[in-house]
């Protein structure tokens, strides 16, 4: 946990900011899993830090959802495309 504590403050991830008085702060848990290798032998524990974000609501707690995530294939796709 304190590895995965350490990466997301390295990586900016978030910013601390005062709660506002009307507002609830949401709640978080830990996810673990363990990983292993395709013998069967223990490879990795991984954790995640994941927040409870069936206590929101929408267009009161969020407006928009962003996720900047691309998959590798995807990329390579569309730059096969263009070329």
């Amino acid at each position: 946990m304190a590895e995965e504590l350490a990466a997301l403050e390295a990586n900016h991830t978030w910013k601390l900011q005062p709660l506002p008085a009307n507002k609830k702060e949401i709640g978080c848990r830990w996810v673990f899993k363990v990983k292993y290798k395709t013998d069967g032998s223990l490879d990795k524990y991984k954790t995640h830090l994941v927040a409870q974000g069936f206590t929101q609501q929408a267009k009161v707690d969020f407006l928009d959802t962003f996720s900047p995530a691309a998959k590798l294939t995807t990329v390579r796709t569309l730059l096969c495309i263009t070329a």
